[in-house]
């Protein structure tokens, strides 16, 4: 059944060679110049550590209202899972960079903190409800650790930085309008003023809705973008606001079993009341221990008359839920300044606050409502209140470049699983597009407060033809959990603290050409304020362990080459990942004693792979980018409880979501009138067990097989002001699973924890500006 995933993440900044003054100068000077140059990406020429830069052209040239997620995909070592078109549906979307799950990567919108950009994160949005993806002006995308002046206390793997456009220094309106697939229809429009050396400003409005492309119920968002810009002396003020309100109804999860039985086309039966309340009945009515209750629910009979067999093909009341969906509004807004001071140093500082209200619902028909019918509304609801600010100084002392910085934020973050009745057993008398009101029971509900402070230390040491990054970050984070509804999770309060998490790169230039890169970072993550991580135990679970569980921890080493000409940019790298303290909620013994699950320590996973990618350009109009990423990921240790019995033997396996084999191929034309790209996406088999189903006669319950995935863009600009675009996504109708792991991952068997993704997509927009 549907359970809400909870985890959390970090933010990021800008070059590790940059000062602060110029690090969003820096973003859009190097996506201008790719602009100018055609290339597909940026390989970090000049960088000590490995990373990619993708400008605001190819994220254009995807299909419009598509998430900036999914112009990163390319890129070696990034694994985008998404079960719709566009990247947008929270609930699928998935981000996996060398292994590491997105709960421990990093993400930010110019060095604000996006948390994980995970479906019930706290302490983030996810960058689609932050910035509508027409007025991004690059991407830059870390495998490693990322910059130890990013805002982020868990950042063991990849950061992922987005970058917003500056405001123009004269009127324009860029707008467009797209129809497509399933009654997809969005409109963007952007008004922008300025002036040469005054206030430069735009505010942008985006809608979009696309009906479900199976079973029933729509997605849809409003957002509202704006940004100003104001030159105060030799610095200036820079100010961002969003607002986004976004409505998405659920597909069904899935197993390789439903697949298999009920086919790809299968959903939830949210377009059939009737038939919901049906499958409860059945379900109330089996009861084969003759106790007067249901085996599977728990349930007295409500309707003996409706018998006890599923209809079809359906065997469980698992296989058809009557409707889920996710509610989210999020206001997010920032104030920031910099200045240099004199000719070599500068500072900035910038202060930002989040809002956002939201809830994962589900028709469950385990509680019954109290008006008789046989299904409520559960949810999870979340709710964040978060400030912070960040600054950073930057200055030179003869060949070394000093920058030093802090962050700090206060978050408040409540969470609570409650029930809503639905109005009768004839109707439901509830839109799952609305917030509902007035629940009649209440399970939990928590407080939690997060307290935040980070500094970093950082030297740039630069000598001819050699560069020397060498620095440390440090924190405090302090979580504190309150309960409204006593008894049923811990309170208490608990610290990650790590002060020195040291980081060293260096760069030398072979010729003008090329260069080789080499670099070493560790990290520590901390333990999230969620109801899950430390809290998703008993009282007495989270005293057993609160003064003696250990943060996770990665230590990652890279080496690689860098070859740019005029024709040809390209990478070839190689990494080596120790992660260590890898934690997994594991029972503290028999269930039938009482005992509860507990976070515990389960061992480490190393990772060891290699990265390679090249953008060539056969004529000025005709271009190839071509990506491979081999990934060996496993994990290091069986997994024992705390009473030193085996719970899963793990040792070897295959971590899960990670394809060892990964291909990306691109071939783009644009002449300035008429443009196209035709692209490629591969990737290899991935488990979603992890035991890899290895040692279970049959082998093969715990994957999913690999996919090459074709998408295709077409365009004409008619002049300078008008221009039409045709977008195909998975041109050739494959079906395969978007999305595993949308349940978390079990250790052996089949799991209902697969989302499929979308069949053949076709869109039409126009773009209009002047």
């Amino acid at each position: 059944m549907r359970h809400s995933t909870i985890i959390y993440l970090l933010a990021s900044t800008a070059f590790l060679a940059q000062p602060a003054f110029a690090d969003e100068v820096t973003a859009d000077a190097a996506a201008t110049a790719d602009a100018e140059s055609g290339d597909i990406v940026v390989f970090g020429q000049g960088e000590t550590r490995q990373v990619q830069q993708v400008d605001a052209k190819q994220i254009q040239i995807l299909t419009p209202g598509s998430s900036p997620i999914r112009a990163i995909e390319k890129l070696p070592s990034v694994n985008i899972q998404a079960s719709d078109p566009f990247g947008n549906y929270e609930w699928s979307t998935r981000v996996t960079i060398r292994s590491f799950s997105q709960d421990k990567l990093g993400f930010n919108l110019d060095g604000l903190p996006l948390g994980d950009m995970s479906y019930g994160n706290y302490n983030g949005l996810h960058v689609s409800r932050a910035i509508s993806s027409e007025n991004i002006s690059s991407t830059r995308v870390a495998q490693g650790a990322g910059a130890i002046d990013t805002q982020a206390t868990n950042n063991l793997g990849g950061t992922v930085e987005y970058f917003s456009m500056d405001p123009l220094d004269h009127f324009a309106v860029d707008s467009s309008l797209t129809y497509g697939s399933n009654e997809t229809m969005r409109a963007f429009a952007r008004i922008n003023v300025g002036s040469v050396d005054g206030f430069r400003g735009y505010v942008s409005y985006g809608f979009g809705t696309t009906d479900k492309y199976k079973g029933d119920g729509r997605q849809k968002q409003h957002i509202v973008n704006a940004k100003g810009v104001m030159p105060v002396g030799d610095g200036q003020i820079e100010g961002w606001f969003s607002y986004s309100d976004r409505r998405e109804q659920d597909y069904q999860d899935m197993s390789l079993d439903m697949l298999a039985r009920l086919g790809y086309d299968f959903d939830n039966v949210s377009d059939n009341y009737a038939l919901a309340v049906q499958l409860a009945d059945i379900a109330n009515n089996i009861d084969a221990n003759k106790d007067g209750k249901s085996d599977i629910t728990g349930f007295a009979p409500t309707n003996p008359a409706a018998g006890t067999t599923f209809p079809g093909k359906i065997t469980s009341l698992d296989d058809a839920y009557y409707d889920a969906a996710g509610l989210r509004k999020d206001t997010l807004a920032s104030l920031g300044y910099k200045t240099p001071i004199g000719e070599d140093a500068n500072v900035a500082i910038k202060g930002y606050y989040h809002r956002n209200t939201g809830m994962g619902l589900w028709g469950t028909p385990y509680t019954q409502s109290p008006t008789g019918a046989p299904i409520s509304v559960r949810t999870t609801e979340y709710d964040i209140q978060r400030y912070g600010v960040f600054g950073s100084a930057d200055f030179k002392l003869g060949f070394n470049s000093i920058k030093l910085g802090g962050w700090y934020e206060h978050n408040d973050f409540n969470q609570a699983r409650r029930f809503y009745a639905l109005a009768s057993r004839t109707d439901p008398g509830f839109s799952f597009q609305d917030y509902p009101k007035n629940p009649f029971a209440t399970q939990w509900d928590f407080d939690f407060t997060t307290e935040t402070v980070q500094y970093f230390v950082q030297d740039t040491i630069e000598l001819d033809r050699l560069k020397i990054d060498l620095g440390w970050k440090g924190y405090k984070v302090t979580n504190e959990a309150d309960a409204i509804v006593k008894g049923v999770f811990p309170e208490g309060r608990f610290k990650t603290e790590d002060w020195f998490q040291p980081s060293v790169g260096a760069v030398y230039s072979i010729d003008d050409h090329a260069e080789v890169f080499a670099g070493f970072a560790q990290a520590t993550r901390a333990f999230p304020s969620v109801n899950g991580s430390i809290w998703g135990t008993t009282q007495a679970g989270f005293d057993a362990i609160k003064d003696t569980i250990k943060p996770e921890s990665s230590n990652t080493y890279e080496l690689g080459f860098r070859y740019k000409t005029s024709r040809f940019n390209g990478v070839l790298g190689a990494y080596y990942v120790d992660f260590k303290n890898r934690l997994l909620a594991v029972s503290s013994g028999p269930g039938i004693q009482g005992n509860p699950s507990v976070l515990q320590n389960v061992g480490s996973v190393r990772s060891i792979g290699i990265e390679a990618a090249g953008d060539l350009k056969l004529t000025d109009t005709l271009g190839i980018y071509a990506s491979y990423t081999y990934t060996d990921a496993t994990y290091r240790d069986d997994v024992f409880d705390r009473a030193g019995t085996l719970v899963a033997a793990i040792q070897g396996s295959t971590v899960v979501d990670t394809p060892k084999h990964m291909a990306r191929g691109e071939v783009n034309y644009d002449d300035g009138g008429l443009f196209a790209r035709v692209a490629v996406n591969y990737m290899s088999k991935r488990f979603f067990t992890y035991t890899n189903d290895l040692r279970l006669a049959g082998d093969g319950l715990g994957y999913v097989p690999g996919r090459a995935i074709v998408d295709a863009t077409l365009g004409y600009r008619l002049n300078e002001n008008i221009e039409v675009q045709l977008n195909a996504s998975n041109l050739f109708d494959k079906r395969y699973v978007g999305t595993i792991g949308s349940n978390g991952y079990g250790n052996i068997g089949d799991n209902q924890t697969l989302l499929v993704a979308a069949p053949q997509q076709v869109f039409g927009t126009v773009k209009v500006k002047f």
